[in-house]
């Protein structure tokens, strides 16, 4: 896999704000636009980045321009910068976005730590597909390829009985933002078997989504795995057999007040 870069992930489509707006609009505008900050450009040529500090300090002031209160430059990516790079500088000045900069001093981008985190995702998923190909070449002697397509997620053979309706919610918001990882399937008849990403395909189910995209395993000849025998044996014939539980919330995640409770007095 090739170095990641600032280019492959930054967002091209940037909101900015005009150096003449005053702090009034630009509250408007920033609360409108869903962000926390924004990019101060003239064109494209970047002044600055309005900060939520810059707008506190000046809600008492509410005409004053934009340009008289922003600092003067900003901290900026190059879209040929490695991104681990922008994630380190990301991490130690406390933002959340940066602006991208060419050569010519053009703002082409913009990287956020939501750019960072689906940059690592991109990259752990393939490590797991290749640890389950190279499982299943041992175990069944058989040569397996990859794919990565899109696939229609109705027909998929479960191997988890249950899921989580916390988790559930939080996989529809990656979706909807465009986070959520390559499901892993293998390509069998008559079924192809899902066997990681069972959370997202029952939120793209709930949203009405009928394709996600997939690392299908396809396998050299037709042989019964352990896992669709022991998945049918599970009583596990079709998405609609999955249990969601909405009793309690994934056991990874702990609760505050549960925590309290469990603390020794003294």
């Amino acid at each position: 896999m090739k170095k990641p870069l600032v280019k492959d992930y930054m967002t091209r489509e940037v909101v900015t704000l005009h150096p003449d707006l005053n702090v009034k609009e630009a509250v408007e505008r920033i609360v409108k636009e869903g962000h926390v900050g924004l990019p101060v450009a003239d064109g494209r040529r970047l002044l600055g980045f309005l900060t939520p500090k810059e707008l506190l300090r000046n809600l008492n002031h509410p005409e004053r321009r934009i340009r008289d209160i922003i600092a003067q430059g900003t901290v900026v990516a190059h879209p040929e910068m490695d991104i681990e790079d922008a994630a380190r500088i990301l991490f130690r000045m406390g933002v959340k976005e940066l602006p991208v900069v060419d050569d010519e001093g053009t703002m082409v981008g913009i990287i956020s730590t939501t750019d960072i985190i689906r940059s690592h995702i991109e990259r752990v998923t393939p490590r797991k597909m290749l640890k389950l190909k190279e499982t299943l070449e041992t175990l069944y002697d058989v040569k397996i390829d990859v794919e990565r397509e899109f696939i229609e997620i109705e027909h998929l053979l479960p191997t988890q009985k249950r899921i989580y309706a916390d988790e559930l919610q939080g996989r529809k918001k990656e979706i909807q933002r465009g986070l959520a990882e390559p499901i892993m399937v293998i390509a069998k008849k008559p079924q192809p078997i899902l066997v990681d990403g069972h959370h997202r395909v029952m939120a793209a189910r709930q949203m009405g989504i009928q394709k996600l995209e997939a690392y299908v395993l396809k396998l050299d000849k037709d042989i019964e795995l352990g896992l669709e025998r022991n998945a049918r044996a599970s009583g596990l014939h079709s998405l609609s057999d999955i249990d969601v539980n909405d009793f309690g919330q994934h056991p990874l995640v702990e609760v505050t007040t549960r925590l309290l409770k469990q603390r020794p007095e003294g």
